[in-house]
C-alpha cells in the first residue's frame, strides 16, 4: 500500500510539489536577474543613441570653452587622485564595462588624494575644476586609461604629464561616469557607431539568455531514492559498504587476533560512524596460538586505502566525475535523471560545470557561468 499523509497524498506527490516549488522559486531569481540585466542595457543603449551637449550644462561653470567644445556631463563631487610610484596603464579603447556592482567607496593602495571638486565631461577633454585649480585630460593627448574593479577610481596617463592622476568618485556615480567617458571618448576619434554595435551585440546576447519556466515535476518521475535522505548518494555510499566489507573480511587472515578489522577499515572509502565501533572492537579474549610445524607466515602488508571514485561526483552510469579529465560540452540525454540540473539547463552554451549549490550548468567557460547559484564550483569530467 502506497505511503501516505493526513491528506492522502502519497510520498510522489509530495516529491513532485517540493520540485516544483523549488523550480519556480530558482525560475522567478533567475528571471529578475536578467530582467534587471536587460533594463540596464536597453537604459545604456539609449544613452548611447542620445547622448550629447546641452547649452544648460555650460551655465554657472567657471569653464572657458573652445569654439566647437560643449559640455557632456558634470559631478559636483569629485576627488583628484595622483599615483605615487610609476606605472603603465594600458591604452584606451570602447569596451563598455560591466556594470560596477561591487565597487567599495576606499582609496587603493598607492593612490593618494591630492584635491577636490566637480568633474566635467566635454567634447573634447575631462576637466576637475577643483579649490587648488584646475587639471584637464584631453582625449587627444590620452596614453593610458584604466578603470579600478573594486574600487570608484579612474586613472589617466596623457602625454603632457609625466605623473598617472585620475578621479575618484562616489560609487553610485562611477558607473555612469565611466560610461559617459567612454562616449565623449569614441566621438572624440568619431567611433561612437562601434560603441552602439558593442550594445547591439550584448543586448541581442543576453537575449538568448532569459530563463524559461521550468517543466512541471509529475509524481511520475519520482525516484525511489527520493524516500531516502541523502537521495541517490546515501544509497550509492550505502551499496559500496554492503559490497567492500564482506570482501574485505574474507579476505583477512584467520590467525589475525584482531579478525582483519584493520583490513576492513582500510578498504571502507567512509563507513558511517555507527558502523565503524563494530569494525574496529577488538575480540574480548583472542584465544592463544597453537603451536605448528608449518613456518609462520610473514606479516601481510595492509591493502592501500582506495581512493573515492568519481571525486564526489554523485553515482552515474555516465562515467561522469570531478576527477579530472576531459570536458563535457554535448552531455549525455539523461545526464538530469543523475544530477541536479539547473532550470534551462539545455539553453547553456559551454561546457558542463557543477555551481556552489551543488546544481550543474551547461554554461562552463562563460563569463556568467552559474551567475544566478553563487558561481562555478568545479568542473564535470569523464
Amino acid at each position: 500500500m502506497a505511503k501516505t499523509d493526513s491528506t492522502g497524498s502519497t510520498w510522489r506527490y509530495r516529491w513532485a510539489h517540493r520540485q516544483n516549488v523549488r523550480r519556480v522559486s530558482t525560475f522567478r531569481g533567475a528571471e529578475a536577474a536578467w530582467r534587471r540585466r536587460d533594463d540596464e542595457l536597453q537604459r545604456l543603449r539609449a544613452l548611447a543613441a542620445d547622448f550629447q551637449g546641452s547649452a544648460a550644462a555650460v551655465a554657472g561653470l567657471p569653464l572657458e570653452l573652445a569654439g566647437d567644445e560643449v559640455v557632456l556631463w558634470a559631478l559636483p563631487a569629485a576627488q583628484l587622485v595622483e599615483v605615487r610610484h610609476t606605472t603603465v596603464l594600458p591604452a584606451p579603447d570602447l569596451t563598455v564595462a560591466p556594470p560596477p556592482g561591487s565597487l567599495r567607496p576606499r582609496r587603493p593602495d598607492g593612490v593618494r588624494v591630492t584635491d577636490a571638486g566637480m568633474a566635467v565631461i566635454t567634447s573634447r577633454r575631462l576637466v576637475l575644476l577643483g579649490g587648488r585649480g584646475r587639471r584637464d585630460w584631453a582625449y587627444g593627448r590620452m596614453t593610458g586609461l584604466a578603470h579600478d574593479p573594486a574600487a570608484p577610481v579612474t586613472l589617466i596617463q596623457v602625454l603632457d604629464r609625466r605623473r598617472t592622476s585620475g578621479l575618484m568618485l562616489p560609487t553610485d556615480a562611477a558607473a555612469d561616469f565611466r560610461f559617459k567617458l567612454t562616449l565623449a571618448f569614441a566621438d572624440a576619434i568619431e567611433q561612437r557607431p562601434a560603441v552602439l554595435a558593442q550594445l547591439d551585440e550584448l543586448i541581442a546576447e543576453h537575449a538568448q539568455l532569459k530563463p524559461f519556466r521550468p517543466a512541471v515535476a509529475t509524481p511520475a518521475q519520482a525516484r525511489l531514492s527520493a524516500l531516502v535522505p541523502g537521495g541517490r548518494r546515501t544509497v550509492a555510499v550505502a551499496a559500496a559498504v554492503a559490497l567492500l566489507v564482506p570482501a574485505a573480511l574474507i579476505e583477512s587472515d584467520p590467525s589475525d587476533p584482531t579478525g582483519g578489522a584493520e583490513v576492513a577499515v582500510a578498504a571502507t572509502p567512509a563507513p558511517t560512524p555507527s558502523v565503524v565501533p563494530a569494525l574496529v572492537r577488538p575480540a574480548a579474549s583472542p584465544p592463544a596460538p597453537r603451536a605448528s610445524s608449518k613456518p609462520a607466515k610473514s606479516p601481510r602488508p595492509s591493502p592501500t586505502p582506495t581512493r573515492e571514485p568519481r571525486c564526489g561526483a554523485p553515482a552515474n552510469s555516465l562515467g561522469y566525475d570531478f576527477c579530472g579529465g576531459a570536458r563535457i560540452r554535448r552531455p549525455a540525454a539523461e545526464v538530469c535523471d543523475w544530477f541536479d540540473c539547473v532550470p534551462q539547463f539545455w539553453a547553456g552554451r559551454g561546457y558542463l560545470v557543477q555551481c556552489r549549490d551543488g546544481s550543474v550548468s551547461l554554461t562552463g567557460g562563460r563569463s556568467n557561468a552559474c551567475a544566478e547559484h553563487r558561481g562555478v564550483r568545479r568542473t564535470v569530467t569523464r
